[in-house]
């Protein structure tokens, strides 16, 4: 095994060498979201167990820790568990795929060509008149049902 890698890395500096391009590919971020381990099972757990606390501290902390009676104490601890939590998440191989995808995103945004002004004028006016026809439409039908209902009914 060690041969092999050895050799593969020999091939890849000589590759570099002679002018070729190497590139070397990152897993996709759903590679990363697939693989499970028992530190991700665990951080999951404990994310879990941090929300659902801060749900409850506003109600019951106050009763078992005396300064817990402060407003400003417990909006602390809630949000420094909200905080754990979110910090906990971003530590699993999840939140490191969640992280790749975003920075993925932030790429594609910039990419992105944006309409002029006047064409989003003209755009908003476009879905506002198609949305007032379409609403006169399921007022007529709306209308037309109703009164044939009741003619059915007899009302």
């Amino acid at each position: 095994m060690k041969q092999m890698l050895e050799n593969k890395l020999a091939e890849l500096n000589g590759k570099r060498m002679s002018g070729e391009k190497v590139v070397v590919h990152e897993p996709a971020a759903i590679e990363i979201a697939k693989r499970h381990s028992p530190k991700d099972f665990a951080l999951w757990i404990f994310a879990f167990v941090a929300l659902i606390s801060a749900t409850l501290v506003n109600q019951y902390l106050p009763a078992y820790w005396q300064p817990a009676s402060s407003l400003w104490t417990r909006v602390a601890v809630i949000a420094g568990l909200i905080i754990a939590a979110l910090l906990a998440l971003a530590l699993t191989n999840q939140g490191s795929a969640f992280k790749t995808l975003l920075q993925d995103s932030r790429v594609e945004l910039r990419r992105v060509t944006w309409p002029s002004k006047q064409e989003t004028l003209e755009y908003t006016w476009q879905v506002a008149v198609v949305a007032g026809i379409l609403a006169f439409i399921v007022w007529l039908l709306d209308t037309v049902f109703s009164q044939l209902i009741q003619y059915v009914i007899g009302q």
